[in-house]
C-alpha cells in the first residue's frame, strides 16, 4: 500500500456518520396584519416617497410630463410605452446624467420596504444606481410579508441578476449628520398600483 492508499483508507476510516440536512420551516404566523400599509410605513421610515395610483396611465402620464418638463427620463416598464430597446444599447457615459428611471418591481417586503428587481425589467444593470431618482413601481399584490416569502417566489435561476432595493441610501459618517442619497439614487419613489 503507497502512501496515497494509507491516507484514503484513514479519511474513509475516520469519516463522520451521515447526518441530514435539517429541514427549515419558513411556515410562522405573521405579526403584520395589512402588508401594504406596513409597506407604506417602512418606505416613509426610509425616505421614500409614495404613489398610489390605479393605473399604469397614471404613471405614463407622470412620465410624460417629467419629459415635458426637460428632464432626461428612461422608462423600462413594459406595460407602458418604454425606452427598453434604447436603454440596452446605452453605457454609463450616456446614463450618468440620468435624472429619472422608472423601473417595475417583481415583489416587495412589507416588514423592510424592500423592492425586488431583476435584470429583465431594468435591461442595463447601471439603471437603478445611476439615476438621479429612482422610481419603483410595485402591484399590490406582489407585496409579502418577510424576505422568507420573498425567497419563495424569487427565480434567480431564470435570470442571471437581482436586486433587493429599499429606498434611498443613507449615512452619518461625517460628523454624525445624516445624508439621505449619499450613494446611487438622491431619492426613490414607490408607485404602487392598487
Amino acid at each position: 500500500m503507497n502512501s496515497r492508499e494509507k491516507i484514503l483508507t484513514a479519511v474513509k476510516r475516520s469519516k463522520p456518520a451521515f447526518i441530514p440536512i435539517a429541514k427549515l420551516d419558513t411556515q410562522f404566523e405573521s405579526a403584520i396584519d395589512n402588508y401594504l400599509q406596513s409597506f407604506i410605513t417602512v418606505l416613509e421610515l426610509m425616505h421614500s416617497k409614495i404613489k398610489i395610483v390605479t393605473d399604469w396611465q397614471q404613471i405614463n402620464d407622470d412620465i410624460l410630463a417629467l419629459k415635458n418638463d426637460g428632464y432626461y427620463v428612461l422608462n423600462a416598464i413594459n406595460e407602458i410605452e418604454n425606452d427598453r430597446n434604447s436603454i440596452m444599447q446605452k453605457n454609463k457615459n450616456e446614463l450618468q446624467t440620468l435624472d429619472y428611471a422608472f423601473i417595475k418591481g417583481d415583489i416587495a417586503i412589507a416588514e423592510n420596504g424592500a423592492v425586488w428587481l431583476n435584470d429583465e425589467s431594468f435591461v442595463n444593470r447601471l439603471l437603478p444606481f445611476i439615476c438621479k431618482h429612482l422610481c419603483l413601481v410595485i402591484n399590490t399584490k406582489n407585496i409579502v410579508c418577510n424576505l422568507h416569502e420573498a425567497y419563495q417566489k424569487i427565480r434567480i435561476n431564470e435570470t442571471g441578476f437581482g436586486v433587493f432595493i429599499s429606498g434611498p441610501s443613507k449615512t452619518a459618517d461625517i460628523e454624525q449628520t445624516l445624508v439621505i442619497g449619499a450613494q446611487a439614487a438622491l431619492n426613490v419613489t414607490v408607485y404602487i398600483i392598487e
